[in-house]
């Protein structure tokens, strides 16, 4: 099994960007060294049975100490570009200033990176809030909003020279949602209200660092990052599909709304207001809705949704027979080009970058190989949804597998494995899969095609 597009594929074109990704908490390890603050994950693995297994991200892929061996193998993978994170405990310290061990540990990295001649794509939140901004709200409380702009500013001052593309902040709804309503990541919070409440200032923060991004990166290009899931009705049945269209507003359009149109959904307003943000200042909607350069989209699976009499919807397996990857979700990229085509009908969009695409698998390391077909075929799939959906019209630049490298997948502790590199926890090893094989050799093919 191979990676393969048409031939005339505009994804074939040298302007088109592959990647890999990764984010801070799940793979530097080192979190108390240097100077690095506690963050809210820190403190969330510490409750019991919050995390499987009570793993943590203290040691994760020790990339902190590992580093310039994991440059080394994203350059052999002959990619375009990196997508990582920015820790922002690890670069500020609790009075407000610069801590310049961490500052280092990222300029080292971005040089490295530099003088490999791959591009970088840095993005400043990746869910790793100190956690002394936690004990005073976090996401609740405006102020946090402030700290935010005021990280941007420090940070982008010190390494405006390295990166090639900023986003703020990476899946808005994850940060909010899953940690402050449902209770699934830290900071662990189980209020319906606080959900919504924290997103408008995780917004709020995107908007408020705009500016200083403009003022001190003005050569770079400026976003953020969404996730995104195609929604189905369970059936065609009226409720049902008032089900669809709920989880769909809920999830997808009430984080692209504000940025693209300067509002929350307007069906809230009438069907579910309790959904709405209670404290929306005025001016708000003003400084979340800026323009981007670009916005990136992360698609993983799609979800089926029943009538639920109160919460609107409740989440179905598909009644069709399906594969399914081994963290449970639906593989279905038919669903990522309707997602990716959608959008493209309802907004005026900027660039889209596909910023993170990938699949948890059952891998096992035999005789030193990891043959993971499963991922392969998923990323051929998917690779040739965005063709599909460049050749309808949607103007994508490029795209980042998720991830590098099997990672402390947060709730899923290191149950899980996304990578594209298997990760021998106990020894650090790291050995590229058949898929990262495969990714390779459809970018080499790639280059062959550019050359001739």
């Amino acid at each position: 099994m191979s990676i393969k597009l048409p031939q005339d594929s505009h994804m074939l074109t040298p302007s088109f960007i592959y990647g890999v990704a990764t984010a801070a908490f799940q793979i530097e390890g080192a979190n108390n060294i240097d100077g690095r603050l506690e963050s809210i994950w820190d403190r969330f693995c510490q409750q019991p049975n919050k995390v499987k297994n009570n793993d943590d991200g203290s040691i994760a892929c020790d990339h902190y100490n590992l580093w310039q061996e994991d440059i080394q193998l994203i350059q052999s993978l002959g990619v375009d570009a990196y997508r990582l994170s920015i820790s922002w405990p690890r670069v500020i310290q609790q009075d407000g200033t610069l801590n310049p061990l961490g500052v280092r540990f990222y300029e080292q990295i971005l040089t490295a990176l530099r003088n490999a001649n791959i591009k970088t794509f840095v993005t400043l939140y990746h869910w790793d809030l100190p956690q002394h901004l936690e004990d005073k709200g976090g996401w609740l409380n405006r102020e946090t909003s402030y700290k935010f702009r005021d990280y941007t500013h420090l940070i982008t001052t010190e390494l405006a020279e390295y990166v090639d593309s900023w986003a703020t902040f990476n899946e808005p709804f994850c940060a909010a949602i899953l940690g402050y309503e449902l209770g699934i990541h830290a900071p662990g919070l189980t209020e319906p209200k606080y959900g919504r409440q924290a997103a408008h200032h995780i917004l709020l923060a995107h908007g408020l660092a705009l500016p200083i991004l403009r003022q001190n990166v003005p050569n770079a290009q400026i976003g953020i990052v969404l996730n995104m899931n195609k929604s189905y009705a369970a059936s065609a049945k009226a409720e049902d599909l008032f089900a669809e269209l709920m989880r769909e507003t809920l999830d997808n359009q009430f984080f692209i709304e504000p940025l693209m149109k300067g509002q929350y959904p307007q069906i809230l307003n009438t069907v579910a207001p309790e959904y709405v943000p209670a404290m929306i200042l005025e001016g708000d909607m003003e400084i979340i809705s800026q323009p981007i350069d670009f916005l990136g989209l992360n698609y993983y699976t799609c979800n089926h949704n029943k009538f639920h009499t109160s919460n609107l919807f409740s989440n179905v397996k598909n009644t069709q027979e399906v594969e399914y990857t081994d963290i449970g979700w639906e593989i279905a990229p038919h669903a990522f080009e309707e997602l990716l085509v959608n959008l493209n009908k309802q907004y005026d969009l900027p660039p889209l970058y596909i910023t993170e695409n990938g699949v948890a698998c059952a891998d096992t390391l035999i005789n030193g190989v990891v043959d993971d077909e499963q991922r392969i075929r998923y990323l051929h799939d998917h690779i040739n949804a965005v063709n599909n959906a460049i050749d309808a019209g949607v103007d994508i630049r490029g795209y980042f597998a998720w991830s590098l490298m099997d990672n402390f997948e947060w709730a899923e502790g290191y149950s899980k494995r996304f990578g594209l590199v298997y990760i021998d926890y106990q020894t650090q090893k790291r050995t590229i899969k058949r898929s990262g094989k495969a990714y390779r050799d459809f970018l080499l093919n790639r280059n062959h095609i550019h050359q001739q």
